[in-house]
């Protein structure tokens, strides 16, 4: 209730239209319910690209994007594309994910799958039982699956309950996810940083990339661990500009703005080539 009444006090204010992974009733679309209300103008995007570059031409003033999933990982076009922008993380949001099995055949008629690849793959176990080699066609989202497969018979789709009831079509079961805490990071990006709350309720995420050298990684995280910093998550991605080069992605606990984070920043620019900061934010209960 807090949150619409927030999100139609926003409205009155100002227009916000938010950018998010279509069509409607994707997970991404969800996260951005989930943060923003049902006040405001969202709009529904084919690509993760064509969300950071609405954000960039202001055509959105947020973008909600996937970064990782608790099953399978991180989302690297996301982490790709955080690189290239000059835009800011300014929130995260924690998603639990369920997967249903939608159909309008029974499940004994069904020998095609459509589905997002990523949510096929957390479904991987009970589709090798109760479907067994069945075909698989991948799809842009999990609601792109569910439109996709309403007037073709003996096809289902894997999505969310909302994508079911939104497109009519029944669910044939629910909860078909290999691991029941199924949970997915998404990122709001925007063109203004976050303020600092601090008392440790703030995390940073960066991007930085190694000379080719001994120890170069140990050498790199020794400013954070001497100021006692706190390292919540490092990844290594290629560097799609280099070969046998990489980005590493950081996401630690404080402000940019705190003393130590700036002092251990100052630090690692001096070891890197490359250090870009991508955003400061309140932190999730669940990081």
């Amino acid at each position: 209730i807090y949150r619409e009444i927030i999100s139609s006090t926003i409205r009155l204010e100002k227009q916000i239209t938010i950018a998010y992974l279509g069509p409607e009733a994707t997970f991404t679309h969800e996260a951005a319910l989930k943060s923003f209300g049902n006040s405001l103008d969202y709009i529904a995007l084919n690509t993760f690209s064509d969300i950071f570059s609405s954000v960039e031409k202001g055509e959105a003033q947020y973008g909600v994007i996937a970064v990782e999933n608790s099953t399978e990982g991180s989302v690297t076009h996301s982490l790709d594309l955080l690189v290239e922008t000059d835009l800011k993380i300014i929130s995260e949001i924690y998603l639990d994910i369920s997967l249903c099995l939608i159909s309008q055949s029974s499940l004994a008629d069904i020998k095609t799958v459509y589905s997002k690849d990523i949510a096929i793959d957390q479904c991987r176990r009970w589709l090798s039982r109760k479907l067994p080699g069945i075909e698989e066609i991948h799809t842009s989202s999990t609601a792109e699956a569910v439109f996709q497969i309403k007037d073709k018979p003996r096809t289902a789709a894997i999505g969310s309950a909302t994508a079911a009831r939104i497109y009519k079509i029944p669910i044939i079961e629910e909860n078909i996810q290999d691991k029941m805490e199924n949970v997915t990071r998404f990122l709001i990006i925007g063109n203004s940083p976050s303020g600092r709350l601090g008392g440790g309720r703030d995390k940073t995420s960066f991007v930085f990339s190694l000379q080719d050298k001994p120890g170069a990684l140990q050498y790199a995280l020794d400013p954070f661990c001497k100021r006692g910093i706190n390292l919540s998550k490092i990844e290594s991605r290629p560097n799609k500009r280099k070969l046998w080069d990489y980005y590493f992605f950081v996401d630690i606990i404080g402000h940019y703005e705190d003393l130590e984070v700036q002092e251990a920043l100052k630090e690692l620019k001096a070891t890197c080539p490359m250090v870009k900061w991508l955003g400061s934010y309140p932190k999730s209960k669940k990081s």
